[in-house]
């Protein structure tokens, strides 16, 4: 699996929905990962740490489009805000079980995310998420 995924912060949807062609990193603030399916990764996050169901989430739109098409190009998608609170007001160690919960779901379907790699990921994006609400900002996915 070769995905680049770049969580970043931006004000609202049309100013994620520029940097479709070329990634958000010249543009806003952004963590850069690779390797996992980001898209999955937020319902599983989701689910892990603000409850409900994977289905139940996906039936609902989640993650939401913000631009680009899925099937032959980038992408960007918008955290939903129950997973930004969740991640904004998790402590350490409800992202560090959310971490390790999801690195085993991910182990079960034959991929292999390293735990501590999670925690990484996860308290980054727990961190990135709490700076953009502080400013009044969304955060997005961008995938290629």
């Amino acid at each position: 699996m070769s995905i680049i995924a770049e969580f970043f912060a931006a004000p609202d949807d049309a100013s994620a929905a520029l940097v479709l062609q070329t990634g958000p990193q010249r543009a806003f603030e952004s963590l850069s990962f690779g390797n996992f399916d980001p898209e999955e990764a937020v319902v599983e996050w989701q689910c892990l740490l603000a409850g409900g169901s994977f289905e139940e989430l996906l039936e609902a739109g989640e993650p939401r489009p913000v631009a680009g098409q899925g099937d032959d190009g980038c992408v960007v998608f918008a955290i939903s805000p129950r997973l930004s609170a969740a991640l904004a007001e998790a402590e350490r160690s409800e992202w560090e079980d959310a971490a390790g919960a999801w690195a085993l779901q991910r182990a079960e379907e034959g991929e292999v995310v390293d735990k501590e790699i999670a925690c990484v990921i996860l308290g980054d994006l727990a961190a990135l998420v709490r700076n953009a609400r502080h400013q009044g900002q969304n955060v997005y996915c961008w995938v290629a």
